[in-house]
This record gives structure tokens, sequence and C-alpha cells, in this order.
């Protein structure tokens, strides 16, 4: 297993929902198991927990790859229970939350269910390209985008010659100099 390095809020990468949530705490008190509101973040790779929207450390993160989400209203027995939704995954921890809404729990876990799909499949997602026109100032990119970008002008370079003639007005009286 690899280890995830913490990160803050602003720093996870492209976040693909967030919100808060009320999770649910691994240790039972005598009264049952606890809820507690936590920022929640999903990226492509990593779900993200925190105590707050301006901590600077999760509490919590975990690889979402080999995990499941599923509504889960079995979790509560209160009026909250169509909120509910949990990750799970085989030989791992199942982690439980309380959306603010059931729509919002549904929108979570067809966010997760997308991104798995995204996951596991063999082919390439056509959002690597969106990446690199996002961050053309990225040394890695750069040379990519050059060459589709030059690729481009060359194609054009014949209408912006034409175009640069038509646009120069004779005045009368003033030739235009050779080149």
């Amino acid at each position: 297993l690899e280890e995830m390095t913490p990160r803050p809020v602003q720093d996870t990468g492209n976040v693909l929902k967030q919100g808060y949530l009320e999770k649910r705490s691994r240790e039972h008190s005598f009264f049952g198991s606890e809820w507690q509101k936590r920022w929640c973040v999903l990226n492509r790779k990593t779900f993200y927990y925190y105590a707050s929207e301006k901590s600077k450390q999760p509490k919590g993160t975990f690889p979402i790859e080999q995990y499941s989400a599923r509504l889960a209203s079995h979790l509560r027995k209160d009026s909250r229970r169509q909120c509910c939704f949990e990750l799970t995954c085989p030989g791992k921890r199942t982690y439980e939350f309380t959306a603010p809404s059931p729509a919002e729990a549904e929108d979570w876990v067809d966010q997760i269910q997308f991104l798995l799909k995204d996951l596991s499949s063999p082919t390439i997602p056509c959002d690597e390209e969106d990446e690199e026109e996002l961050y053309n100032d990225v040394d890695s990119s750069e040379s990519v985008n050059t060459a589709s970008h030059n690729t481009t002008l060359n194609q054009e370079d014949p209408n912006i010659e034409m175009e640069e003639e038509d646009i120069y007005e004779v005045l009368p009286g003033k030739q235009p100099k050779p080149e």
C-alpha cells in the first residue's frame, strides 16, 4: 500500500465533488456510533475528509479506485435515512455518510460511480487532452501544445497572408514600400 500524502483542501487537484457530509465515526460510544460533520472532497483518485472547509490537513484520505458507492437507508433510523450512502471495498474499511438531502446523497453516489467506471475503463479518458489545454505553462505538456499549436497556425497561414494584403489602404500620393 502506498502512503497518501496529506494535502490542504486547496491542493487536492481536479475536484469532482465537494461539500459537507456527516461521516459515521469508527468508534462506537455507549449511545451507538456518532455522526460527525466533515468537509469531503472527491478528486480523480482520492476521497479526502476534513474537519472543516478551511482545514489544512485532512482527517483522513483513501484511494477511491476499488471502492463502490451505493445509497444505504439502513444506516439511520431517523428522518435522514434517505440521505445516507456508503463506500465499500472488500477487505477494507466501509465509509458511511449522510448528505444534507436525498438528492445530494444520490449525486455523491452518481459522481463516485461515474469516476469508478472511468477508472476501470481500458480506454484513456479524453480529459487528459483538457488538462493540456488548461495547463499550457506546465513544461511536460508544453511540447505537445506547441506542436499542435504550430500545426494549427500552418493551416491558417495562407488565409492570414491574404487578409494582410486586404487590410492596408493605399493613400493618394504614397506608394507602399516594396519588401
